[in-house]
């Protein structure tokens, strides 16, 4: 999410190297970062996080009982933290932090308001109560999660114990929980639709890009589809 003056990175999995290319082929310079949000502490949100700040000491946003579930180290950047379901702003960017269902200490979507536009991700979620619905509508731009397929996890090679996890409420949303949401839910006001963090070994993109489509079809939407893939960057939205 960026403006002229603020720019924000919602989490930071990859290694540093990897983050500030993706940002270069965006024509991002990683300098110009204003802050870095973190939604939970799980190492494929936060991996490369000490690594990205340590260069500028960029402060880093995410909530109180986040915070000492990482695993800092040395070092420690500026740490703003926040109240799950507390409301913000950084530079020209105002800022919403819902609670979301999933194993993690503290988990939060968030949603972004600049300029007149709305941007919400939710990610990593078990399922969608209605707090998460509400918190959605009105996005120009929503990241929905559409982890994995059911039958490709229910033969895939995870242990069963993992499967559960994932099925399980505080797991992850499935491309059938996420794709009836997008039949039957999703505002009228979304004009771009990202479906992302897909599993590697339980699902494919083409399968979701299909269940979407089809559930997109005949809700008369300019809805733009769009599905997020893990090992290249997705082109950049721009308003």
């Amino acid at each position: 999410m960026a403006t002229e003056r603020t720019r924000l990175l919602v989490d930071a999995g990859l290694s540093r190297k990897e983050t500030f290319e993706r940002l270069a082929s965006a024509d991002v310079d990683p300098e110009s970062l204003t802050a870095i949000l973190i939604t939970h502490e799980h190492g494929d949100h936060v991996a490369g996080l000490q690594a990205i700040t340590r260069k500028r000491n960029i402060p880093v946003y995410l909530s109180r009982l986040t915070a000492p579930a990482i695993a800092w180290g040395e070092y420690v950047p500026p740490l703003e933290l926040f109240q799950a379901g507390a409301e913000f702003t950084i530079g020209d960017i105002d800022v919403t932090s819902f609670t979301i269902p999933h194993d993690a200490v503290d988990p939060v979507g968030l949603s972004f308001r600049a300029q007149g536009i709305k941007i919400s991700i939710a990610t990593d979620l078990g399922y969608l109560p209605e707090s998460i619905r509400y918190h959605l509508r009105g996005s120009d731009v929503l990241l929905l999660e559409a982890n994995h397929d059911l039958e490709m996890l229910k033969v895939g090679p995870y242990p069963w114990s993992v499967k559960q996890r994932v099925m399980g409420r505080m797991g992850h949303l499935s491309n059938e929980v996420a794709c009836s949401f997008v039949r039957d839910e999703l505002d009228t006001s979304t004009s771009t639709l990202i479906l992302g963090h897909l599993s590697e070994h339980n699902n494919h993109p083409e399968i979701v890009r299909l269940m979407a489509s089809q559930a997109l079809d005949g809700r008369d939407l300019f809805t733009r589809l769009m599905v997020a893939e893990a090992k290249q960057a997705t082109e950049t939205i721009l308003y």
